[in-house]
C-alpha cells in the first residue's frame, strides 16, 4: 500500500475543501487545514485519489491571487509517494513518475521530482530559475503553477506555536532545530509565531524532541500534529506525554488504515 500526502494551496474556503474531500472520500485517511498557511494536507491512500484530487484542484483553484505564509509552487503543491505495508520505495518511485505523466499530460502542469536525486527544499530554492521541471513545459501553468511530486519514506509534519515571541526570535529558533532530520521555518501566523517542521527520521527525532528543543529558547503555547504520524512515532514517547504533545493513537496512520477497513467491509 502506497500513502500519498498531498498538499493543496487552500486552506479556508470550507465549501471548497468538502467538495475536494468528497471525491477522494473513501480513500482519505486524513485532513488537515490552516488558513494562515492557506494550505490543506490530504492524506490518501492508493494512486487513483491523488489524481482525483488534482484534476479538481486544478480545475477549481488559482495561484494567481493566493496569499498564505507558507511557500507553494502550485495550487497541488506537494505530491509524496510514501511505501507503506508490502510496498517499497521502488513502488513509491514508480507511482511518483507515472503521476507526474499524467499531470504534463491531463493536466498540462509541469512537474518537478525529488526523492534520491534532491530534496523538495532544493526544488523550493531552485525551480524555474537554475532547475527546470523534469516533466512538462518550462514555464509554470498560468492558474496551477507547478506540482512538486515525490518518493519519501514516512515523516511527521510537526507545529509548535510560540507565546509572546517575534517572528525574527521563532526564525532564529527554527534555524537552531535544523538538521539533517529536521526541517524547519519560522512563520507568523495572525497574532503567533510558529516553528513549522517536518521530522524525517522519527528514529533520530521525534516530536518529543523538538519541543524539548524549542521549549529552552522560548515559551510554548501548544503543538500540533499535522496530518499522521506512526505508532513508531509514538513508541518512545510516555502515554502520559501525548496530550502535550498532540499525540494519539486515532492520529496514527496504522489507526485510520484499519478504521478506513472497517467502513469498506461495512459498506
Amino acid at each position: 500500500m502506497l500513502e500519498c500526502v498531498v498538499n493543496v494551496s487552500q486552506g479556508s474556503d470550507q465549501i471548497m475543501l468538502d467538495s475536494l474531500a468528497n471525491a477522494v472520500r473513501k480513500d482519505l485517511l486524513d485532513l488537515h487545514s490552516d488558513q494562515h498557511h492557506n494550505r490543506s494536507v490530504f492524506t490518501l491512500v492508493g494512486e487513483l485519489a491523488p489524481r482525483v484530487l488534482a484534476r479538481n484542484a486544478v480545475l477549481h483553484l488559482t495561484m494567481n491571487d493566493h496569499v498564505g505564509v507558507h511557500p507553494r509552487l502550485g495550487v497541488i503543491d506537494v505530491v509524496p509517494f510514501v511505501p507503506l505495508a508490502d510496498s517499497t520505495m521502488s513502488d513509491a518511485l514508480r507511482a511518483r513518475d507515472e503521476f507526474a505523466a499524467w499531470a504534463v499530460d491531463t493536466l498540462q502542469v509541469p512537474c518537478f521530482l525529488y526523492g534520491p536525486e534532491r530534496s523538495l527544499p532544493f526544488i523550493r530554492k531552485h525551480a524555474f530559475s537554475s532547475l527546470q521541471p523534469d516533466v512538462g513545459p518550462s514555464a509554470p501553468h498560468p492558474t496551477a503553477g507547478a506540482i512538486c511530486v515525490g518518493a519519501r519514506p514516512v515523516l511527521v509534519a510537526y507545529n509548535i506555536w510560540l507565546a509572546n515571541t517575534p517572528l525574527a526570535r521563532a526564525r532564529a529558533i527554527a534555524a537552531l532545530v535544523r538538521s539533517d532530520t529536521v526541517r524547519a521555518l519560522g512563520f507568523q501566523v495572525g497574532s503567533s509565531t510558529q516553528i513549522s517542521m517536518n521530522l524525517i527520521d522519527i528514529g533520530v527525532v521525534g516530536p518529543a524532541d523538538v519541543y524539548e528543543t524549542v521549549s529552552q529558547h522560548a515559551e510554548i503555547e501548544r503543538t500540533e500534529l499535522v496530518g499522521l504520524a506512526t505508532a513508531h512515532t509514538l513508541a518512545p514517547i510516555s502515554s502520559t506525554e501525548w496530550e502535550r504533545l498532540d499525540l494519539s493513537i486515532e492520529k496514527t496512520i496504522e489507526w485510520k488504515i484499519a478504521a478506513r477497513a472497517r467502513d469498506l467491509r461495512a459498506n
